[in-house]
């Protein structure tokens, strides 16, 4: 009877006195999967925030990083509604918002009291150039066409793009404009909330041309529906038969790019729960998939790296924001 009352005390000593090998599931330990996780899109459904953040969220869940991620679009004045939610949510590390360059212009050009500087830097995910594109049934049939039509009148030419002022479907217009040789001030450059609004116009006829990520109008390109006259980037894309704009005679290179944020105040914990399932997510084979799909470049940058990053993008927009007379 003894022995059996010093084994049952031995056991209960060893309970108390050595810590749990299992995480207790609290929210503070880093190693726990996200649960309840959301993601603010700060435009329209269809657009490069949108298409970028659904991608995530199901390349997250099919890698078994998290579950039951929830996707929502709060779109307005070029992301910054979305920024300026993401901002008020403080302390709230269940939620994220996937952005990008757009963002960073549209704080400058809509005045936007609230800043990127304002939130909690968790990754930068991608790099994807702009395309040219004009619908099946332009009478523009190369860029040299566009360009020389553009030239003679900038005014009467609309283009349009699927950000608002100072994002990057408007800084690249803008960009080609001056090194043709227009005064960017005269461009006819008309704003849609995302690629998804913008499409519509540019099948329609409605705008000349529009200037938008690759990713977004795949499906259109491939049917035929959509022609790509130039692209924005150093080389020519896998997949899509036309010149970069230097080898048009156009020396412009621009890239556009995609990250997440989460609000301000949130903790240290949560944080890096957060920065670790981008990481894992990064190099996964499900992301590596995304990537090939939508022709989007890997620009992975975690945390610390990604906000020294976003400090300079906004320095640099600023500036050309400035030099091209916009601001």
């Amino acid at each position: 009877m003894m022995k059996t009352l010093l084994a049952v005390l031995g056991a209960l000593a060893a309970v108390l006195l050595i810590p749990p090998l299992l995480s207790s599931g609290s929210d503070d330990d880093v190693g726990d999967q996200v649960r309840g996780l959301r993601v603010l899109v700060p435009n329209a459904p269809g657009g490069g925030y949108d298409i970028t953040a659904r991608n995530a969220a199901k390349a997250i869940e099919e890698a078994d990083l998290a579950s039951r991620i929830e996707v929502f679009n709060l779109p307005g004045a070029g992301g910054t509604v979305g920024l300026g939610r993401i901002v008020n949510e403080r302390g709230n590390g269940k939620l994220v918002m996937s952005m990008g360059l757009g963002v960073v212009g549209a704080v400058y050009t809509n005045k936007s009291p609230s800043s990127l500087a304002d939130t909690t830097p968790i990754a930068k995910l991608i790099e994807e150039p702009d395309i040219v594109v004009v619908s099946k049934d332009s009478p523009y049939k190369d860029i040299g066409q566009l360009l020389a039509a553009w030239k003679a009148n900038p005014g009467q030419i609309p283009v349009g793009g699927g950000s608002r002022a100072g994002g990057p479907d408007h800084l690249a217009p803008m960009l080609m404009a001056k090194a043709a040789g227009m005064d960017p001030r005269q461009v006819n450059y008309v704003p849609f909330d995302g690629g998804g609004e913008l499409l519509a116009s540019v099948l329609g006829g409605k705008i000349a041309f529009g200037v938008s990520g690759i990713g977004e109008y795949r499906d259109q390109i491939q049917s035929g529906d959509l022609r790509v006259l130039a692209v924005t980037s150093k080389d020519r894309l896998a997949g899509v038969t036309a010149p970069t704009l230097k080898e048009s005679g156009v020396d412009v290179e621009f890239t556009n790019w995609r990250g997440i944020v989460a609000p301000p105040g949130i903790s240290t914990n949560e944080r890096g729960r957060l920065v670790n399932l981008f990481t894992r997510l990064a190099g996964s084979p499900q992301w590596r998939e995304v990537l090939k799909r939508n022709g989007w470049t890997s620009a992975f940058q975690p945390g610390d790296e990604f906000g020294k990053f976003l400090a300079a993008e906004n320095d640099r927009v600023a500036t050309t924001l400035k030099e091209l007379g916009l601001v």
